[in-house]
């Protein structure tokens, strides 16, 4: 691991990008239709709830990455294999963003530039800045969380000024009952975005101030729901729930809708540079912790050494994870949130944290057998 640390700041700088990622500019949670937002507030919960497992194994082990700790939890051998299944799961989540990212450029704005082409340009950034650094990462996420308010505060601006926002759209509230929201909160909202936050099992350790932790990561995903929530209606109020639910992309067909004075139109660009602003960290930070996994593992010196093999494997990934698009977010919606994220985000940081627990309390039993009053 490096040797250099990053602040509180710079932390909830780069969880608050990560938990937006693509879920600002897709259909979140529109299988809960009008009460949308409400599902996304309900995922949070079980996000906190998440979240607060991986701090707690974080407490119990403030200098090692998850792949370290699997090892002092489950021994030497069960532990790697346990750690590899955590960088691949990364590296995977990491070539779905990428694919998700490439997908969107295509289908808004590089129309006949090739898919393979938009990846491998932003791998290139993405290794360069892994290379430098994860305090070159931060600090630049300290920068780009300026520009994003900034472009939001713009945007939602220029939304209200141009008339189409509909109010109505949004009511009436609870109109299917409560099975709706919560299907959908549980666990499709919960896992994707803010089950992924434990990628940051593998960054918490550079933070020049522990304590913070559970204060900042909190922090990042009650305020990510909030924007999420907030921008799901916002798309619902201007668009209605039908044209949500068919849009691949509803955030970018809202800001279509502006037009004022004939002048201000076809605001695609603003969409189109937040989503490669979130992107952009949220590729970073999976990769990255894939990156300083495998080092950790194959106790590599520096994980400089296999950034450019493991990024060509993320290039790879993204374009053979699915034939189209359709079938990439099925694979999502189905494959993903419903076999793969449950053992990964809960059943084995719990069973982590339960077998550490036990250990903590016979090693307290052995000192006090070994040193009686």
């Amino acid at each position: 691991m490096e040797k250099t640390k990053i602040s509180a700041i710079q932390l909830f700088a780069m969880m608050f990008l990560f938990e937006l990622g693509s879920a600002l500019v897709v259909s979140y949670g529109i299988t809960a239709k009008k009460d949308a937002w409400i599902a996304t507030l309900l995922g949070m919960c079980g996000g906190v709830i998440l979240f607060l497992i991986y701090y707690s194994l974080f407490r119990k082990y403030p200098n090692l990455p998850l792949t370290g700790y699997a090892r002092k939890i489950f021994g030497k051998y069960v532990g790697w294999i346990i750690g590899l299944f955590y960088v691949v799961f990364l590296l995977y989540d990491a070539a779905r963003d990428l694919r998700d990212f490439g997908e969107l450029l295509m289908s808004s704005t590089l129309r006949k530039t090739p898919l393979l082409a938009i990846n491998i340009l932003l791998v290139l950034a993405i290794c360069y800045v892994l290379y430098l650094g994860i305090e070159v990462l931060a600090r630049t996420a300290e920068v780009f969380i300026v520009i994003l308010v900034f472009i939001g505060f713009t945007g939602n601006l220029l939304v209200f000024l141009s008339g189409n926002l509909d109010i109505n759209n949004l009511r009436p509230v609870l109109e299917n009952g409560w099975k709706p929201i919560v299907m959908t909160a549980f666990p499709l909202l919960t896992f994707f975005p803010f089950g992924e936050i434990i990628a940051f099992t593998m960054l918490l350790p550079y933070l020049n101030q522990p304590e913070l932790a559970k204060k900042v990561g909190l922090f990042a995903i009650i305020s990510s729901a909030l924007s999420l929530g907030y921008t799901t209606s916002l798309n619902i109020a201007v668009l209605g729930v039908e044209k949500v639910e068919r849009s691949t992309f509803p955030l970018l067909s809202t800001i279509r809708k502006v037009n004022l004075m004939d002048f201000l139109q076809r605001l695609d660009a603003l969409v189109v540079l937040t989503l490669l602003i979130l992107m952009f960290f949220k590729i970073s930070i999976l990769f990255y912790g894939a990156v300083i996994g495998m080092a950790d593992l194959f106790k590599l010196k520096n994980h400089q050494q296999i950034l450019l093999p493991a990024g060509i494997i993320l290039i790879f990934l993204s374009m053979a994870i699915a034939s189209n698009f359709s079938e990439h977010i099925e694979e999502g919606q189905n494959t993903a949130q419903y076999f793969l994220f449950p053992p990964i985000m809960v059943i084995i940081p719990l069973v982590m944290l339960l077998v550490s627990m036990i250990q903590n309390g016979f090693k307290k039993k052995g000192r006090s057998k070994s040193h009686p009053i």
